[in-house]
């Protein structure tokens, strides 16, 4: 573990976010994280930055969520607008004690919550967007972590390392070998205009016309392994069934189906959890419609965790995110609420783009 952490701190600084001397940074997670936090505050330091750290406590989101007023549901607090305007890089590392603890909170508490919040991510977005904020997502292994990925914490722990290629003697060297891989299936992709996606219970058209491909690889989130787009906002039609449970603040909904009309969400079923995935449907008005398309790269993920910043990597998947787009890939939908879901296409699922076939089976046809 020493070793891996060190090697992970040191990327996460100078690849993932590339801090700068001077630059102020942001590290969010809780005191589970505390070997990670301090070799990479201890980088931080050494790259000249001037890093602040913000710990979670262990209940306090379902405390609040169970106690809160509607007026304390639709606050922003002003140090949470100060951060999103002030700081040049964050990092959120996520280290949870409870993953399921907020399973019995009413679906619009979280909802309203989100809504407040919208004017908030947006500015967040946009600020990624043009580069004055560089952000990263990663993960700790933790037992709360592991049990919900069916693993001991070891095991947990070799997954997480491995997904990131840690192991690897130069990770970083990797990360920019799948870089170069990753951009021409962007380049192609840029140079489309529409997709059908066709798996199990699913035939879904939609188009990206004029937007930008995003390569995925290592920076923002890491583990890293996707190529996505924000998808012409009104163009979606069709149907598609997410193979695997959708994931929102640690609630599970099962079997979710979904059917689109000139890209709004006009129907949605789930087996189980389908009272939180009609709530979410309402957060606001971008809510029923799509922010990203993405399909997964990265083929050292190949086991459902429940934890999506793994999951919607794992090789031979497609996801759809509802909800907030990313200004970078040219999409326009606002929402208070982005979420993705997951779909398997590594059994007879294929994509065309402008009725060429470039995915099958769970991989991509493109050549470089």
């Amino acid at each position: 573990m020493p070793n891996r952490l060190e090697k992970l701190a040191k990327l996460l600084i100078h690849y993932s976010l590339d801090l700068k001397k001077g630059q102020k940074l942001l590290v969010q997670s809780t005191l589970q994280a505390e070997p990670l936090l301090e070799a990479v505050y201890r980088e931080g330091i050494l790259a000249g930055a001037h890093v602040t750290n913000l710990l979670g406590l262990p209940n306090a989101q379902e405390i609040f969520y169970k106690n809160a007023s509607q007026e304390q549901l639709e606050y922003v607090s002003p140090l949470t607008e100060f951060i999103t305007e002030n700081f040049d890089a964050r990092l959120h590392i996520l280290a949870e004690y409870n993953t399921k603890s907020l399973s019995s909170v009413d679906p619009k508490k979280i909802a309203l919550n989100r809504r407040a919040g919208s004017k908030i991510q947006a500015r967040f977005m946009e600020r990624a967007a043009t580069g004055e904020l560089r952000w990263t997502l990663t993960g700790y292994p933790t037992n709360a972590a592991a049990q919900d990925a069916s693993m001991s914490l070891a095991e947990y722990a070799d997954f997480v390392f491995g997904a990131g290629l840690l192991d690897e003697e130069d990770p970083v060297a990797r990360w920019r070998e799948i870089d170069a891989q990753q951009e021409v299936y962007c380049k192609y992709l840029d140079g489309c205009s529409r997709l059908r996606i066709l798996s199990r219970d699913t035939d879904l058209s939609l188009s990206v016309a004029g937007r930008k491909w995003i390569n995925c690889s290592g920076h923002e989130n890491f583990p890293d392994g996707e190529v996505f787009t924000g998808p012409v906002e009104d163009s979606l039609n069709g149907h598609i069934r997410f193979s695997f449970p959708g994931i929102y603040a640690g609630q599970e909904i099962e079997d979710i189906r979904l059917e689109f009309t000139d890209g709004a969400v006009t129907k949605a079923t789930a087996a189980r959890g389908e009272e939180l995935l009609l709530a979410l449907l309402e957060t606001d008005a971008g809510a029923r419609y799509v922010g990203e398309v993405a399909v997964g790269t990265n083929y050292g993920i190949q086991k459902f965790t429940r934890n999506m910043l793994f999951d919607e990597k794992i090789g031979g998947t497609v996801h759809l995110a509802l909800g907030a787009a990313y200004p970078e890939s040219g999409g326009k939908n606002q929402s208070g609420i982005h979420w993705d879901m997951l779909c398997d296409m590594r059994e007879g699922g294929e994509i065309f783009a402008d009725d060429e076939l470039v995915y099958k089976d769970g991989k991509f046809l493109i050549k470089g």
